[in-house]
């Protein structure tokens, strides 16, 4: 049965890669995109995810501009990361339809109140968007199926030592959204630091001999200078280029890939070193009750080539 999605991401380099994942599955249908500041601005995100759909020839699926900044603090972005376009390294084609002029939100609710079966919302950036709609219509969670996320860690941040950035950037969001009720299957940086691609999978990807091969392979290439951690081969067991948040749509396509574990997570939102740290209770040391499926574990072979063969699906 096909798992129809709304996917709210910050386009950016991971999260590209994410939405071609999601556009050749033929267990996915993708209903909507939903954009948030992040990775770079918001005129940039939401200019980043048409730009991706042109090029994937997919240009009949709406792209909706969401909230400009977290719930109340002031936004930070990522463009230490990403450049300055948000997805440097490789041109992308201009938009060929008019931009929609409907909000996020109001998108979100529509999809959501007339799907005639619960809807999957990916999350792959700060998770404003998301707990705006939680907020506003609380009767409409009966109608989500399952948000499946990219942000938070069991052991350790990226952004701060406690904290990964999607949380970070909007911890008030992320708690509300923890503490929805809705089902919850959560991509830290635990299982996202495993989802590695190196070299040889980007030459791969290159060899495919099409445009979206191209494109890749630079977006990629880029994203992997950029990071702090070597880019280097397998046989230097050195860590390669992470793909956070693909992880997020792979398991909706195979979520043998992972190893889940059902757990308490509480996201502390006060002022501090440990500001939009994830506090999973991995030990179950609480005794609360989980209110979400965490990874720990992915096969990354496997990952990698459902990764090379997504991309392969495109022209």
């Amino acid at each position: 049965m096909t798992r129809r999605i709304i996917l709210d991401c910050d386009p950016g380099h991971d999260d590209a890669v994410a939405l071609f994942m999601a556009l050749a599955s033929p267990e996915i249908e993708v209903e909507l995109v939903t954009t948030c500041a992040g990775n770079q601005t918001p005129a940039k995100t939401f200019d980043n995810a048409r730009r991706l759909l042109a090029l994937a020839d997919h240009e009949e699926i709406q792209v909706s501009a969401g909230a400009p900044k977290p719930l109340r603090r002031e936004l930070i972005i990522a463009d230490y990361v990403h450049g300055a376009s948000g997805l440097d390294g490789a041109e992308l084609p201009e938009p060929r339809v008019k931009a929609s002029d409907e909000f996020a939100l109001d998108a979100m609710v529509r999809v959501l109140s007339t799907a005639e079966s619960p809807v999957t919302i990916v999350a792959t950036g700060p998770l404003t968007n998301v707990a705006i709609l939680l907020l506003a219509h609380p009767e409409l969670k009966a109608k989500i199926e399952l948000i499946s996320l990219m942000g938070g860690a069991c052991f350790g941040g990226n952004y701060t030592p406690n904290a990964e950035f999607n949380i970070y950037v909007d911890p008030e969001a992320a708690d509300i959204v923890f503490n929805s009720g809705v089902e919850i299957a959560m991509f830290g940086l635990d299982v996202t630091h495993k989802a590695q691609i190196f070299q040889h999978d980007i030459d791969e990807i290159r060899a495919l001999g099409t445009r979206s091969g191209d494109v890749f392979a630079g977006l990629l290439e880029f994203f992997g200078r950029s990071t702090t951690r070597p880019f280097l081969a397998p046989e230097t067991h050195v860590e390669g280029l992470h793909m956070h948040d693909p992880c997020a749509v792979a398991y909706l396509i195979d979520p043998t890939l992972f190893t889940m574990v059902p757990t308490r997570v509480d996201v502390v939102t006060n002022d501090g070193h440990t500001l939009g740290c994830t506090v999973v209770d991995y030990n179950n040391s609480t005794g609360h009750q989980p209110n979400a499926l965490v990874g720990f574990d992915v096969d990354r072979d496997r990952f990698a080539q459902l990764l090379h063969s997504s991309l392969a699906q495109f022209n």
